[in-house]
């Protein structure tokens, strides 16, 4: 299974899609979404991860109540 994240090349996005695809590229760590590819399509990259069952960090800070250290403790890991 892969999770496909639709990424924007309208102006104000176009250096944000294209700097997270140059970061994720060039990692491989176990606590960090594994990128396999990336697709042009039309306007829009396409990039490829891993699928992490648990959702997204974004989702699971804002539907979970935690303390700011509690978040920044889940960010850093």
């Amino acid at each position: 299974q892969v999770a496909i994240k639709k990424m924007s090349l309208r102006e104000q996005n176009r250096e944000r899609a294209l700097n997270e695809i140059l970061v994720l590229k060039g990692k491989n760590h176990p606590n960090i979404v594994n990128s396999l590819d990336s697709f042009l399509v039309d306007e829009d990259v396409w990039l490829v991860m891993e699928y992490m069952d648990g959702g997204t960090l974004q989702d699971i800070v804002r539907q979970t109540r935690m303390a700011e250290g509690e978040i920044a403790a889940v960010s850093r890991e």
